[in-house]
């Protein structure tokens, strides 16, 4: 299907700080110099060797879980990217982890036909109006031109697993947060790598989730990704490895549009904030325990059932969940070991036939969630149903008197222009739905020629928890005003950033639905009608 993606030729991560509510003072450069407002000291001085020491502080704390973010956000702010990417393959690379905990060595794995190549490590967050801090820098090293990816036949998988690491990096001054390797390339072209470093515990904390299956479900490095192949659909990858770099924007992948804004707006707010990946959540049941809420960025598309389990469970335990995206937890996955490591193979079949566990092991196969066998719309976690794609229209707000739109002044009726799209959810009773829950925007769109909804909706448990589901894909790219053409400036940037601000500080709290109950209040054209349907 189509996705949000914002722009990104001039995107660097110190542009996505100049909100229109959020001034910041941005600064666009080259390869960061010791002392030169990178992070001078320990933070920002130039490695002595290959790979990196040390770093610029624990970022440790008297919060919860061990991480004070105010003190890491009181660091001095860096210079975080060009304007200018160059050509894609002149450098590129990936990591031999999604994420770590603080240190656990991580190797990186870089191919370019530069003579050489330095590496920055940026965290990114909210640094007095910058979003990146500049943690060290290598000195220059041997620019290498990596073997041609292998193809696994059938399956179609792209992999790299023969690339030499290209250095190793110690993390243990590491603090919790997102980050950013710079691969900078003596012909000035460049590329990032994203890494997630954990915090040592969820509890009293709001946990941030990158989305990083979703990610590579959309990575055709090597010219396959899930969704095609080089003749199309039907030659697409059934199975997609994470050794390998990911082929589009800036090499990060969706982290910069569809999931930064977001990060920057939370530490801004001095969230007690902590970091994990969608993998992190599939390996570990107990991820969440004790967490005040869980944050589901742009696109958060793909989820194995042990993922949506662990989300289930900490709902049910009181854990607000909030998904700023639309099209989550749509595609069910499973994930395998590669020779880098376990689960860095992720199968997604996507048609239950063409799987090799249909009609062996049912539980496992890897067909869309509201599809059978084993059919589990994600409505029943996610409040809202994914509709159809690709769609662009208004936001229009129904419910004006919503604890979540005070101070927005926004009366019923109102426009936010452009915001819906370019995938969409709504409210449907003809799928399991939560109540009680309500419908704060509900937005006429036409998908393929089909008249339909886009809804915001809030619901409540018994635990506690509120769920929120914004509906579109343009939710946090609007925070940086990045969406693109026709979703673009302070008519939708100022109110959804004050949206999302009164939601991230009520679910930072605790259990949202005790303060905040939710109040059925759905619109009758949302009463058990039938989707118009998806792209693959």
């Amino acid at each position: 299907m189509f996705r949000c993606r914002p722009p990104r030729a001039v995107t660097c991560l110190c542009l996505l700080a100049c909100l229109t509510l959020l001034t910041a003072g941005c600064s666009v450069g080259g390869t960061p110099r010791a002392g030169a407002g990178a992070g001078a000291g320990a933070g920002g001085r130039r490695a002595a060797a290959a790979p990196l020491r040390g770093g610029g502080g624990d970022g440790t704390g008297t919060a919860a879980g061990g991480f004070d973010v105010r003190a890491e956000n009181a660091k001095p702010g860096g210079e975080c990217g060009l304007s200018q990417l160059g050509t894609q393959h002149a450098v590129e690379g990936f990591a031999d982890h999604v994420s770590i905990r603080p240190g656990e060595p991580v190797r990186l794995f870089v191919s370019t036909t530069a003579p050489t190549l330095t590496i920055s490590v940026f965290r990114t967050g909210w640094y007095g109006g910058r979003t990146c801090r500049l943690l060290a820098t290598t000195n220059p090293l041997q620019g290498v031109v990596q073997a041609q990816p292998t193809h696994a036949p059938g399956v179609n998988t792209i992999s790299v697993a023969g690339w030499r690491p290209t250095t190793t990096f110690t993390t243990g001054s590491w603090p919790p947060g997102d980050y950013l390797f710079r691969l900078d390339a003596s012909t000035g072209d460049h590329r990032y790598v994203p890494l997630t470093v954990r915090g040592p515990a969820a509890a009293g904390r709001v946990v941030i989730l990158n989305a990083v299956t979703t990610w590579q479900a959309y990575n055709a490095w090597g010219g396959y990704s899930l969704y095609h192949g080089l003749r199309g659909f039907a030659d697409r990858a059934r199975i997609v490895s994470f050794d390998r770099p990911y082929d589009y924007g800036d090499g990060a992948a969706d982290f910069t549009g569809n999931e930064q804004p977001l990060v920057a707006l939370a530490e801004r707010l001095n969230l007690p904030v902590t970091y994990a990946t969608d993998v992190d959540l599939h390996n570990d049941p107990h991820l969440l325990d004790g967490a005040r809420a869980v944050i589901s960025l742009g696109h958060d598309e793909y989820y194995s059932p042990a993922m949506r389990t662990a989300l289930t469970a900490a709902r049910d335990h009181g854990t607000n969940l909030a998904f700023l995206g639309a099209n989550a937890v749509y595609r069910r996955i499973r994930l395998d070991p590669s020779p880098l490591g376990a689960d860095r193979l992720e199968t997604a079949y996507k048609i239950a036939q063409e799987d090799p566990a249909y009609g062996v092991n049912d539980a496992q196969i890897t067909a869309n969630w509201p599809s059978p066998p084993r059919a589990d719309p994600e409505s029943s976690l996610t409040g809202g149903m994914y509709q159809c794609n690709p769609v662009h229209g208004d936001m229009v707000i129904s419910r004006p008197d919503s604890w979540l739109l005070a101070g927005t002044g926004l009366a019923a009726g109102a426009r936010l222009p452009g915001l819906i799209g370019s995938e969409y959810d709504r409210v449907d009773d003809a799928y399991p739905t939560p109540h009680p829950i309500e419908v704060l925007a509900h937005s006429p769109i036409t998908c393929r020629g089909v008249p339909d909804h886009s809804d915001v909706s809030y619901y409540s448990t018994l635990s506690g928890a509120g769920v929120f589901d914004s509906g579109t894909s343009a939710w946090v790219c609007a925070l940086a005003d990045v969406c693109g053409p026709g979703a673009r400036g302070p008519a939708i940037q100022v109110p959804i950033t004050r949206i999302t601000t009164t939601l991230l500080t009520a679910f930072a709290a605790g259990p949202a639905g005790r303060t905040h109950p939710a109040v059925d209040a759905v619109p009758a054209d949302d009463r058990a009608v039938a989707a118009p349907g998806e792209n693959n």
